[in-house]
């Protein structure tokens, strides 16, 4: 779950993170009447969960209330990374002396956390890190022993912070702590800012929650921005089911993420799109039905791929599922099946016997036939 900067930056300041005063705004009328409250200067921002919106000209200074007004009238109704801009946050100004960049993230490669510092911030961070990698520095977190300021220190050596290396070292201690304590898979600062009064200040914020952890952060939730999902989505969402609604043509059922991920890398490979992410791993094993009525609600789908691997879920039971799911359906598209695992004998006869197809015994002939036929090359779903 992604946050809007306005509510990571609260979190943020309820922990004690330095973070301009600023106020929420939704019209433009209160936009001036925030930058009234905040001394007549402010800086007037787009409120959107995704990044470059200052490159959208979602973020202007204004030098007093009735600029401030001007620019919101400008920026509310923007359209910003797929986002309706329909709030703002009147900050106050701050005066910069440097732009530094510092985040903490998941990191899949070291398994674990990762604190990232660069002292060159700001909307081209990423250009600037493929460019100079050694400007950022890394830190990988043992998460049994977390980070203190002394190993944040001797990360940051060899930096021109003016002075501030300690200070730095503290803040992305303090920052580590709030990703743990918030449970987030992200935590960026970008830009973070040296002020020309000696201060570090958090100038923006880009908090995202670990879907999994939502019901432990129940209140901090309450702040976040659920993705907006289409119908199918909600619909699946509502049935148990991890499904996410694609504009491809090939419709794929698989058991377990990661199955179902290789699915669609394969259909890539071979020169189609897949219309969908939808996996039945886990419990879910037993819904192959409901999901099927799902994802054959999709009237772009031209060609359905199942791909099913057992080991402690039960192939034949996520077959059968989808073969009476097909029966009652009669959906009129091609389907292919590979089916590899635990209960495979007994699952590869029932779709022989009930819909006259013999599974595919290699994944990669599945999925170019499913390919070839949602572009209109092939009229039987099933190997010879």
């Amino acid at each position: 779950m992604n946050f809007e900067e306005h509510a990571a930056k609260a979190l943020l300041k309820a922990r004690g993170l330095p973070v301009p005063d600023g106020l929420v705004a939704e019209s433009p009328e209160a936009a001036a009447d925030a930058a009234r409250a905040l001394g007549g200067a402010c800086v007037v921002k787009a409120q959107a969960p995704t990044g470059k919106r200052g490159k959208a000209g979602g973020i202007r200074f204004a030098g007093s209330p009735d600029e401030a007004r001007a620019a919101a009238a400008d920026i509310f109704g923007m359209t910003i990374g797929g986002h309706r801009i329909e709030r703002l946050l009147v900050e106050e100004p701050v005066p910069i002396a440097a732009e530094l960049y510092a985040a903490v993230l998941s990191d899949p490669a070291s398994r674990g956390p990762v604190v990232l510092f660069s002292a060159m911030g700001g909307m081209d961070v990423e250009e600037m890190a493929a460019a100079d990698p050694a400007a950022m520095r890394r830190i990988e977190v043992d998460i049994a022993a977390g980070l203190n300021a002394e190993r944040a220190a001797a990360a940051l050596e060899g930096l021109d912070l003016n002075g501030k290396a300690a200070a730095i070292a503290e803040f992305l201690t303090d920052l580590y702590e709030s990703y743990r304590a918030l449970d987030a898979e992200l935590l960026e600062i970008n830009p973070l800012a040296l002020t020309e009064d000696g201060r570090i200040v958090c100038l923006d914020c880009k908090y995202t929650l670990d879907d999994s952890s939502v019901g432990r952060q129940a209140a901090v939730a309450e702040a976040g921005s659920p993705e907006r999902m289409t119908a199918l989505e909600a619909e699946a969402q509502a049935a148990g089911l991890k499904y996410i609604e694609l504009d491809g043509s090939v419709g794929v059922l698989a058991n377990g993420a990661g199955l179902t991920m290789t699915t669609m890398d394969a259909i890539a490979r071979f020169g189609g799109r897949p219309a969908n992410f939808l996996e039945i791993g886990g419990e879910a094993y037993t819904k192959a039905e409901t999901a099927l009525t799902i994802l054959l609600k999709n009237p772009n789908i031209r060609s359905l791929l199942v791909n099913f691997c057992g080991a402690f879920a039960r192939t034949d039971v996520m077959a059968d599922g989808v073969v009476r799911a097909w029966q009652k359906l009669d959906p009129g598209i091609p389907v292919f099946f590979t089916i590899h695992g635990t209960g495979e004998d007994e699952a590869i006869a029932l779709v022989e016997r009930e819909l006259g197809h013999r599974p595919f015994d290699l994944m990669d002939d599945a999925v170019k036939a499913a390919v070839g036929a949602a572009a209109g090359g092939a009229a039987q779903g099933a190997a010879a």
